[in-house]
């Protein structure tokens, strides 16, 4: 069994160049958008949690890479941004071929804050 990587930077030392290229330009977006994310490894996976919630990961695939949402309300919310995109009830799967564009990442890295803010608020009054 593969022992899983203990930061970011170790998972993306062990992906394909081509695969490392995307998910960097993904981790710089989302470190460009919530500064104060913090980089953790769940599941095996990069992902980032943000006042301590899950916000988003990411991940690569020999295929394909993919934007874990972590909700899929969120991504039910941008359906038809993403069609032409695979996607699983939280997860937007893309290729080197056909990657997310920058301004689609941000809206949903946007989208899941707003979530997470939306959600902290409402345990916050109960």
């Amino acid at each position: 069994m593969k022992t899983p990587p203990k930061s970011v930077d170790e998972y993306l030392a062990a992906v394909p160049t081509q695969h490392r290229v995307a998910l960097e330009g993904l981790r710089a977006t989302i470190h460009a958008i919530v500064p104060d994310a913090v980089e953790v490894i769940s599941y095996g996976m990069p992902a980032y949690k943000y006042q301590g919630r899950m916000l988003v990961g990411f991940a690569a695939f020999t295929k394909h890479c993919s934007l874990i949402l972590w909700s899929g309300k969120t991504l039910e919310h941008f359906k038809d941004a993403v069609e032409g995109y695979e996607t699983s009830k939280s997860t937007v799967h893309f290729t080197l071929e056909k990657p997310l564009p920058e301004e689609l990442v941000r809206a949903l890295v946007m989208a899941r804050l707003a979530e997470n803010e939306t959600v902290r608020r409402t345990k916050k009054k109960k």
